[in-house]
C-alpha cells in the first residue's frame, strides 16, 4: 500500500510556489526591460530548481532508508550541479553576439536566470530569509547598478 506524506508534499509544493513568486519579481523586472528571459522563464527556473532539489532530497532519504547507501552513494550536491548545468544552457540560449560588431547582448539576463535557479535552491533548502534578500539584491543590482553605471 502506498503511503502519502501529505505534510512533506505540501511543504515541497509551498516551497515551489514561494520560489515561483520570488523569481517572478525578477522575471517581471526583465520583462519590463524587454529582455529575452522574462516573467515566465524566471518563474519556471526558480520553481523547477526548488522542485528538483526537493525531489532529490527525497531520493537520498529513500536510498538511505532502503539500505542502499552502501551500494549507491547519494550525493545531494550533484543535484545542484545538474540544476546549474541545465540552467546554464537556458542562459546560453539568451546570449546573442552581434555579427557586425564585437558586442555581446543579454549576458545580464543569462546571469539573472542562473541567479533565479539559486533562489529556487535556497527556498528548497528552507533558507527563506536568504531567498527573499537575494531576490531584493538582484532587483537592486539590475535596476540601481545600471543607473549608476550609466551616470559614470
Amino acid at each position: 500500500m502506498i503511503e502519502f506524506n501529505w505534510n512533506g508534499e505540501l511543504l515541497i509544493l509551498m516551497n515551489v510556489a514561494i520560489a515561483a513568486v520570488l523569481t517572478g519579481f525578477i522575471g517581471l523586472e526583465r520583462e519590463v526591460k524587454n529582455k529575452p528571459a522574462g516573467f515566465r522563464t524566471n518563474m519556471i527556473v526558480g520553481a523547477s530548481a526548488a522542485l528538483l532539489l526537493s525531489l532529490g532530497e527525497i531520493l537520498v532519504e529513500n536510498y538511505i532508508q532502503d539500505g542502499l547507501k552502501d551500494i549507491i552513494q547519494p550525493d545531494p550536491t550533484r543535484i545542484i550541479e545538474a540544476i546549474i548545468l541545465g540552467i546554464s544552457f537556458i542562459g546560453a540560449g539568451t546570449i546573442l553576439k552581434a555579427s557586425d560588431e564585437s558586442k555581446v547582448y543579454y549576458l545580464t539576463t543569462a546571469a539573472t536566470v542562473l541567479f533565479s535557479a539559486g533562489i529556487g535552491i535556497a527556498v528548497a533548502l528552507e533558507q527563506y530569509i536568504l531567498a527573499v534578500m537575494a531576490t531584493l539584491l538582484l532587483l537592486i543590482i539590475n535596476r540601481v547598478a545600471k543607473i549608476i553605471y550609466q551616470n559614470v
